[in-house]
């Protein structure tokens, strides 16, 4: 098996001749219905395959959410297969939102599920979560080391339920969320031209400078959209991290489907914001 370039490395490149945006999978029943789908595998696949046919081929990531397909069992994950089989052909990364978060050989056995390059469902990035300590992520962090992937670790995120573990202040005066940054700082340490160890820090959250985000890591962004961020709001929450946030939006894009060319149209409108805002800075 050939050496896969690192996620890091692969990713710069897709956000400088791509852009950064990242645009979300996330097949719910709601979206589903306004498509005029049904609520069931074939409505999943359409609705998956639509967006991968519209978006697949200019934007630097599409995140598929996990949760949306494994509802359907069996089946739903075959989709999810799929989906990310053809994301990667049309050019675009994948990051599979799973969040997965647990210790030892439970870890592992996630991380093998969509950081080995032979599983099925290999992603070029996997979420994950650290709250069982960070510690808990070793077996995600060495495998997607092996096989040239990365992960986004839950830092900062834009549900407001977040900030009572987050923004909690550790014995030593630094909060959980800073910690959590600072963990990723030192995977990242001395990589060129990007680490592939990122945080998930929302784009709702105002100004964040009393956090050092730089973690020469890409910062993955959720909340622009239906959240109410907007790619203008990027500079004043990320500032001189900016150039490695990855913005992502989903119901943004998806709202306008299943017409093809109405998904591209609103993919491109948030790119060139995108691009606005960061070159503005």
């Amino acid at each position: 098996m050939t050496v896969l370039e690192p996620f890091g490395a692969r990713l710069r490149r897709a956000m400088d001749e791509r852009g950064p945006l990242c645009v979300g999978i996330d097949p719910h029943a709601s979206l589903l219905a306004e498509w005029g789908l049904n609520d069931d595998v074939a409505g999943l696949e359409r609705f998956s395959r639509t967006v991968v046919e519209a978006v697949g081929d200019r934007v630097a990531v599409l995140k598929p959410q996990s949760a949306f397909f494994e509802r359907f069992g069996s089946r739903g994950v075959a989709v999810l297969e799929k989906s990310v089989e053809e994301a990667r052909t049309a050019g675009a990364l994948v990051v599979m939102d799973a969040k997965r978060g647990d210790i030892g050989s439970t870890m592992a056995a996630y991380a093998e599920s969509f950081l080995h390059r032979g599983a099925p469902l290999f992603s070029d990035a996997l979420t994950v979560s650290p709250y069982l300590g960070y510690g808990s992520l070793k077996p995600a962090v060495d495998l997607a080391r092996a096989n040239g992937a990365g992960l986004f670790v839950l830092a900062l995120t834009s549900n407001p339920e977040g900030a009572e573990i987050q923004h909690a202040v550790r014995a030593d005066g630094r909060s959980v969320g800073a910690t959590m940054l600072a963990h990723l700082a030192a995977e990242n340490a001395g990589e060129t031209p990007l680490g592939s160890f990122g945080a998930v820090v929302g784009a709702t959250l105002g100004d964040l400078s009393s956090y050092d985000l730089d973690v020469n890591g890409p910062l993955l962004a959720p909340g622009i959209g239906a959240q109410g961020a907007t790619p203008a709001d990027l500079p004043g929450v990320f500032g001189a991290a900016l150039r490695n946030v990855v913005p992502n939006v989903s119901r943004g894009v998806l709202r306008h489907g299943p017409d093809v060319t109405a998904l591209r149209n609103a993919a491109d409108r948030f790119s060139d914001e995108v691009r606005t805002a960061v070159t503005a800075a």
